[in-house]
């Protein structure tokens, strides 16, 4: 991409526009951040932050340093131009108090300041402001250290001058205010994420995360003395992490496919971009893998759009095309075989996909789908140009690429065929005999219990209320998704049970407004086997439904894992520390029993009822996916072929096992 084609003219006190003052964002944060729970807290980071990358995507910042701190503040530093602090022309104060109090004060409504940006349009340091119980600037500007503080978005210390200084840039330390969020403490593994992806959508750009929550890991050594896994510990002894990407997205779509086998000759990603005079920039980088399933993760200014958009419909359609012309004037497809479908050529690829535009518009019911319709043809003609280049430069990788696309659509095929002898077989309006149904239609007002086997399908029948209650016993484990193609998957008569009972179909054929039931519950033993068929289950879900996921619609059932009775008296507890905590409470002498639920089947319909089932009393899990990458990471390291990478994400995550049955 051409370095700093965007790069602005100036920055000064009259870039800096006022739109509206700040008095509601305390009153409803939600409207601002999303909500007031770990999302809404964990953006506040993310608005600062991206206040720094806006620096360097206008060509000033090259790194970024972010801290928290014991007490949960969070300090973020940028060596860009810093906050303007000369007198603003309307307001008459310091533009620096304007950026820091006034709601949709910022240089991104039409100065000169930034040609794009990302964050929430100009209103993310004021919302942080306004969010927390203190915020401390520090500005590097002029020759001079300037410094403000403000608690719940008003200010309690005037800008001062302070000391002289030849460096540039802004820092920010804020305290997330507990009287609006439901927590104030972040997660490491969620910021980590975040940091890391804002590097290698920012090619050059260095961010350094650090947790003074917790020490350093001490580097790790095998028995010859060679090194593991490096230290992460700074010199002050806190954990740290530094990100910086040379490749950028090249570097990104391979961190996509590791663990994966990437198709032969396609170790080197693929790479084009475009630019177009008052529309934008976009780059992109693909890589086909062997497995089944696309992972492409698409951008606009930084953001992650997660519902698509403008710049994503013209990346497929480009692609699906000029694959397709290509495997025509090669003699790959005849003349009478019907074209390539795009869930065929994408099947099995990776890709980045980041837009910069100067006003993007966003929509989608979380404002994240692109709506700018002139990226549409940006991006197309960036694909048909520079994939057309590549594949007639390297006809070996063309060729692999086509072989792979051309096996996918004669498994489509055929699943097309099996989908209509399926249909043509069904009885019983489509719902298979197992399913236990609810008498009640409305999907709003019913839920279906996912359980395994048939024993605690019997007392989950028993148990559960038939007006609003389906329940849909399975026999065994379903097949491991992440490993088979779809025809594989569709040969399996418990799948196509899951697929019928719930009525969305998948694939082309999937509409969520199918869907028969708003909570689709996973029901199964507290047990090693029970989570083995829980993930096996939510893999079926992001591969085949993941609108479900995102629709909030799918859920984990709680069951208690022990029974304890002191004399009439008893009690579920749903963890060890919970039985530790309660046997403690008993008077020295009184008798007790423990029960120890290892299946659902154990428990009598009345117990099963009480403690999992009732809808007033019990506990569930919503499984949400507000990380698709990592979600896809995830996913794919513990689900897919790879072992190193299975063993990795097992070692990383082994300590917070809660418990572990021999």
């Amino acid at each position: 991409m051409p370095k700093n084609s965007l790069k602005s003219t100036s920055y000064d006190e009259n870039d800096i526009q006022i739109l509206e003052g700040l008095e509601a964002v305390r009153k409803r944060p939600g409207m601002y951040i999303g909500s007031t729970g770990p999302r809404g807290l964990h953006h506040l980071v993310y608005e600062v932050v991206d206040n720094c990358i806006d620096e360097a995507m206008a060509g000033y910042a090259t790194k970024v340093d972010v801290t928290i701190h014991q007490d949960n503040s969070v300090t973020v530093i940028d060596n860009g131009r810093g906050i303007p602090v000369g007198k603003h022309p309307k307001a008459k104060i310091p533009t620096l108090e304007v950026v820091l109090t006034v709601l949709h004060a910022g240089g991104k409504f039409g100065g000169e300041g930034y040609k794009v940006s990302g964050g929430l349009h100009g209103v993310g340091i004021s919302v942080v402001n306004a969010l927390s119980t203190r915020l401390e600037a520090e500005v590097y500007r002029d020759g001079y250290t300037w410094n403000i503080a403000c608690e719940r978005g008003k200010t309690v210390e005037k800008m001062s001058k302070g000391a002289a200084t030849k460096k540039t840039g802004t820092k920010i330390t804020f305290w997330a205010d507990p009287e609006i969020f439901e927590t104030t403490v972040y997660d490491d593994d969620t910021l980590e994420a975040r940091m890391r992806e804002m590097a290698f959508l920012n090619k050059g750009v260095k961010i350094t995360y650090t947790d003074e929550r917790k020490a350093g890991e001490a580097e790790e050594r095998d028995a010859e003395g060679k090194l593991v896994s490096p230290s992460t510990m700074n010199k002050e002894g806190f954990y740290e992490e530094t990100f910086h990407f040379e490749g950028g997205i090249v570097d990104f779509v391979k961190y996509v496919n590791e663990g994966r086998d990437v198709l032969d000759g396609l170790s080197k990603p693929i790479y084009f971009d475009g630019v177009q005079e008052g529309v934008g920039e976009v780059e992109m980088a693909l890589q086909w893998n062997s497995t089944h399933y696309e992972s492409t993760l698409a951008f606009a200014n930084n953001i992650h759009t997660t519902e698509g958009g403008t710049h994503v419909e013209g990346f497929r359609t480009g692609l699906t095309s000029v694959l397709n012309k290509y495997a025509r004037a090669h003699d790959k497809l005849k003349e009478k075989e019907d074209n390539m479908s795009g869930d065929d050529v994408r099947s099995g690829l990776a890709c980045i996909l980041s837009v910069k535009l100067r006003e993007p518009q966003f929509e989608g019911q979380t404002k994240t789908k692109l709506g700018n319709t002139s990226m549409k043809a940006l991006v197309q003609s960036a694909v048909t140009q520079g994939l057309s280049e590549y594949l007639e430069e390297h006809p070996n990788q063309a060729n692999t690429i086509i072989k792979k696309a051309l096996e996918e659509k004669r498994v489509r095929e055929a699943v097309n065929k099996y989908k209509q002898t399926q249909r043509k077989a069904k009885v019983d309006a489509g719902l298979p005999g197992k399913l236990a149904k609810c008498t009640v239609k409305d999907p709003e007002l019913t839920e279906v219990f996912i359980v395994e086997g048939d024993s605690a399908g019997g007392s989950a029948k028993q148990a559960r209320t038939k007006e609003t209650q389906a329940i849909l016993p399975l026999r065994g484990k379903i097949l491991n998704i992440e490993r088979v193609n779809l025809h594989r998957a569709l040969s399996s008569d418990t799948i196509n049970t899951l697929i019928t009972a719930l009525g969305t179909g998948i694939g082309e054929d999937f509409d969520i407004e199918k869907a028969r039931y708003h909570k689709v519950i996973i029901m199964t033993d507290a047990d090693v086997d029970g989570a083995h068929i829980r993930i096996l289950l939510l893999t079926f879900f992001f591969r085949f439904m993941p609108k479900m996921i995102e629709a909030g619609y799918i859920y984990i059932a709680q069951p208690p894992l022990y029974r304890l009775q002191v004399g009439k008296k008893k009690q579920y507890l749903f963890s060890d520390a919970a039985l530790a905590s309660e046997t403690a409470k008993v008077a020295e002498g009184s008798k007790y029993t423990i029960q120890r639920y290892k299946g659902l089947g154990e428990m009598d319909p009345e117990q099963l009822w009480e403690t999992t089932m009732q809808p007033t009393s019990r506990t569930l899990l919503r499984v949400t996916m507000d990380d698709a990458l990592a979600a896809e990471k995830a996913v794919s390291d513990l689900m897919g072929d790879s072992v190193p990478a299975r063993k990795s994400f097992i070692q990383k995550y082994a300590k917070e096992v809660k418990f572990l049955d021999a």
